[in-house]
């Protein structure tokens, strides 16, 4: 939810006032949205109950009792709270914009953008109904309609920075690279220590920064006082504009700064998940044989490590007239928490319990939740890398679903991830020794799973696509029961919207030389011992 759902209050025109409010309420009012912000959720409801003592079902104490609700994860109070509200002010455009996102919390998103689209209708001429729309509608991967959106919030607020980003970010989806590049930097002109402008040109990965963009990052770098996220973005930026200049060892110096400063946020435990993936690929080894075996097939899962050719791989399979591509859903994850949460126990607890009729009920769980991407197609990829975890687990719920793990030289792909921010944190790429650790248990056991069942696994190898691009692809879509469309071979040509830091990459033809750790030399031996390469003499 944005903050400044909370902070604005309303003022005129079609929506309410703070009418019928003495003082004291009011001031009460006040604390309420402050404590709601700070997630003093007591001191929020005190404030609440008193301005309805004194006032009962005014609206905006209504309104500001659902973002509680909302917040705390009452949903059916949220929309209780935020109806009474729109009951006494039907025009009142913040209380549609807070009750979509209510009914999004509770998911029932078809209801949610209705409220959304209300509240702009409502407040043609208010930037924020138009932001939350455009940003709900990135979020929910209808790029075009979300730019439309954003343009008209940035249009009524060109100062308000999150619109510029979030802008940005949904022109690079959509391979607008220009105006993406123009709206990142209207946004440094607003903030020069931007650290998500920075992002935003940084990820546009086949734009090269300049050495002026070089100067500014770290000039920028340098001022105190700079938000610790704002720095962190930036100095992956200054890494990406250092290589793109040819300064290697300032390159690795600026990411090693960068991503010591995000292990201190959230530190990894190779340790801790080599023993969960262990026990995943223990437990996942027993499960019962599936009642429909073709169960799934509609599903097509892409996973692996990240900055792999996992982009590309969707990027051709999406080309195809029989496939949607959905980039990097959740729906798998978000169903087996689901089922641990009606369970009571977490998944490697309940997993061998699971019967078969349980997995099936499971996955057609999981083809509802993304029935949406299938309307026009009869297939759909999900791309979450890190879904390589539960290809055990897979075959049992969705056995009829293919899994392409996009595999690429463990060096490049290992270095390519400590070159890239990650968000989810805590993130194994972070240090070089944890990216080798990961790689290795990665690899280790999605071979265990492609040797049990190689008609629903197939290892395709990024190289062998750029050494004969029509032979991998001919192989790749027969592996996935699609018969060969010649637009395959023009995947970038295709105008869907890429939603990974890919998403400029896979809009040109193949590109041969992409390999970038032997410009790093002996700097990236810690990784090649953690991958049982040898390492280079300094002098190499």
């Amino acid at each position: 939810m944005p903050i400044s759902t909370i902070t604005h209050a309303p003022s005129s025109g079609t929506e309410p006032r703070l009418d019928g409010l003495a003082p004291a309420a009011l001031q009460q009012l006040q604390a309420a949205a402050h404590a709601i912000r700070a997630g003093a959720v007591d001191a929020a409801v005190r404030a609440l109950d008193s301005v309805l003592a004194t006032t009962p079902e005014h609206p905006e104490a209504l309104r500001l009792y659902g973002i509680l609700h909302t917040r705390t994860h009452h949903h059916e109070d949220a929309r209780a709270m935020l109806q009474r509200a729109i009951a006494q002010w039907p025009d009142y455009a913040l209380a549609h914009s807070d009750l979509g996102t209510a009914l999004q919390a509770a998911g029932d998103m078809e209801a949610a953008f209705a409220s959304w689209r209300q509240a702009c209708a409502l407040a043609p001429e208010a930037p924020m109904p138009w932001f939350n729309l455009g940003r709900n509608l990135q979020l929910h991967g209808d790029t075009r309609s979300a730019i439309e959106a954003l343009q008209r919030a940035s249009a009524l607020a060109p100062d308000f920075l999150p619109t510029q980003i979030l802008l940005g970010d949904a022109l690079v989806h959509a391979g607008r690279f220009d105006e993406a590049d123009a709206c990142y930097r209207t946004a440094l002109t607003l903030h020069p220590a931007c650290g998500d402008a920075w992002r935003g040109l940084a990820n546009m990965k086949t734009r090269p920064l300049s050495d002026s963009d070089r100067e500014r990052l770290a000039a920028a770098l340098q001022r105190k006082g700079t938000q610790m996220t704002d720095r962190i973005a930036m100095g992956f930026a200054l890494g990406k504009a250092c290589e793109d200049q040819g300064h290697y060892e300032q390159a690795f110096a600026a990411l090693n700064v960068a991503n010591a400063h995000l292990r201190q946020l959230a530190t990894w435990d190779a340790g801790a998940f080599h023993a969960h993936a262990d026990a995943m690929l223990a437990a996942s080894s027993q499960l019962p044989s599936p009642p429909d075996p073709t169960l799934g097939h509609e599903a097509i899962f892409i996973v692996g490590l990240p900055r792999s050719g996992s982009t590309l791989f969707e990027q051709i399979l999406a080309t195809h007239p029989e496939v949607e591509g959905a980039s990097e859903l959740p729906d798998l994850e978000q169903v087996l928490s689901e089922e641990s949460s009606r369970r009571r126990q977490p998944l490697l607890q309940w997993i061998g319990a699971a019967s078969a009729d349980d997995w099936q009920r499971l996955g057609r769980r999981y083809l509802e939740c993304t029935a949406r991407w299938r309307r026009s197609k009869p297939r759909h990829t999900d791309k979450l890398p890190s879904n390589w975890l539960l290809a055990g687990v897979l075959g049992a719920m969705l056995p009829g679903a293919r899994i392409v793990d996009a595999r690429r030289d463990a060096l490049e792909a290992g270095w390519s991830c400590y070159k890239q921010q990650f968000y989810r944190l805590p993130h194994f790429a972070c240090t070089l020794t944890d990216i080798a650790a990961y790689i290795r248990d990665y690899e280790r056991i999605m071979d265990v799973w492609y040797a049990a069942a190689p008609q629903r696994i197939r290892i395709q190898r990024y190289e062998a696509l750029l050494a004969e691009p029509e032979r991998e692809i001919h192989a790749l879509l027969a592996f996935c029961d699609l018969p060969f469309d010649p637009a395959c071979l023009d995947y970038h040509q295709a105008t869907r919207s890429v939603r990974t830091a890919s998403a400029a990459q896979v809009r040109q033809p193949l590109q041969r030389d992409t390999a970038r750790a032997a410009r790093y030399g002996s700097l990236l031996d810690p990784l090649r011992f953690g991958l049982g390469l040898p390492a280079l003499s300094r002098s190499s």
